[in-house]
């Protein structure tokens, strides 16, 4: 289906085979009616051959000359007049080439009017001969802007999608500095207290960067990898609190093939360590939970939260990146509720993945 439909475009784009079938196209469909009309197969080819140069001359003159730029352009004056006066010239033309060309292969015994007689008629030639030619130029130009509003359309889908990107782009060159800062900082705290806990620490941090780095390139990555990821991240935490915190990570995944925007479940739980770490309670806690099903993931990540605050503490740039990128990624396919309790900090994410 994909390669039928690059097929298609290709001809579309190409200005020569298109207008050729075009032509080709009205040629068959005008012969058809003519044909049910006379009953005349030679009859009704030889005037569409007739026809074809005053058709070909006006269709192109007005299409590619008179509409863009005189009328688009505000020239309505001028415009009016160079229109009236092309329809009488290619009238003309119409219908020299009729009497002269197409006329006497399957007429007999009939007058042929001069030149001058043919331009003394403007009122015959606007009513048989201009229908005629103009019937198959103002198809031309609706089709022209029919296709012209079409490639508007796909090139403005094509900067927004560029432009989303850029954007998701910058958002994870945010992401993965934050993340990283936030690491070094508890492995710094470990060193100072020279814990044999650092060298795991270190060796945990460079499987997560290498996934960062490496692996989230990729649009989308497998459901599994961003569960190890969070693992990882967990484990790295749990060596730096020991028992002076306590974390509960479940997970259960029917199809650990899903695919799914990297790195954007690990803010949350960011967020979560960040926040329920501090204060005077004597056993923080925090709850994940992921569960998916038929492609619906539904990520809840509750924190407890400090009985006293720091309220001099940094919002930083976290929450406000995770929830641009879950906009980009998943605009109406997404449902984050935040719920700013007393004692907890809950979030709840639903995604529809694709």
């Amino acid at each position: 289906m994909i390669e039928k439909t690059s097929y298609i475009d290709r001809i579309i784009q190409n200005r020569v085979v298109s207008h050729f079938i075009f032509w080709i196209m009205f040629f068959i469909i005008f012969s058809i009616l003519a044909v049910l009309n006379s009953g005349n197969l030679k009859e009704s080819i030889l005037s569409y051959l007739a026809f074809l140069p005053s058709q070909l001359m006006a269709g192109y003159f007005l299409v590619y000359y008179q509409v863009p730029k005189l009328l688009l352009k505000k020239k309505y004056a001028l415009f009016g007049i160079s229109f009236l006066l092309s329809v009488y010239i290619f009238s003309i033309v119409a219908r020299l080439s009729s009497i002269y060309f197409a006329e006497p292969f399957f007429r007999e015994d009939f007058y042929q009017e001069s030149l001058l007689e043919v331009m003394k008629d403007p009122l015959y030639l606007a009513i048989v001969y201009f229908p005629t030619v103009y019937v198959v130029v103002f198809l031309m130009l609706i089709i022209k802007v029919v296709k012209d509003r079409f490639e508007e359309k796909h090139q403005f889908e094509i900067l927004q999608k560029e432009k989303a990107n850029t954007e998701l782009k910058f958002l994870k060159a945010q992401t993965n500095p934050h993340f990283l800062f936030n690491t070094l900082n508890n492995l710094y705290s470990l060193t100072l207290a020279k814990s044999d806990k650092a060298p795991e620490v270190v060796l945990k941090l460079s499987d997560m960067l290498d996934y960062m780095l490496y692996q989230c390139n990729e649009p989308t990555v497998s459901i599994i990898k961003e569960i190890e990821l969070i693992q990882n991240y967990l484990d790295i935490e749990s060596l730096r609190y020991n028992k002076t915190l306590n974390v509960n990570f479940k997970h259960s995944c029917n199809n650990i093939d899903a695919k799914i925007a990297p790195l954007v479940l690990l803010p949350f739980i960011e967020n979560a360590f960040k926040h329920s770490a501090k204060g005077t309670k004597a056993t923080p806690i925090i709850e994940i939970e992921l569960n998916m099903t038929n492609n619906k993931l539904r990520f809840k990540v509750r924190n407890s939260k400090p009985t006293t605050v720091n309220i001099s503490r940094s919002k930083g740039i976290g929450m406000e990146n995770i929830k641009r990128q879950l906009e980009l990624h998943y605009k109406n396919n997404h449902d984050l509720v935040i719920d700013d309790g007393h004692d907890y900090f809950d979030v709840e994410l639903n995604i529809v993945l694709k």
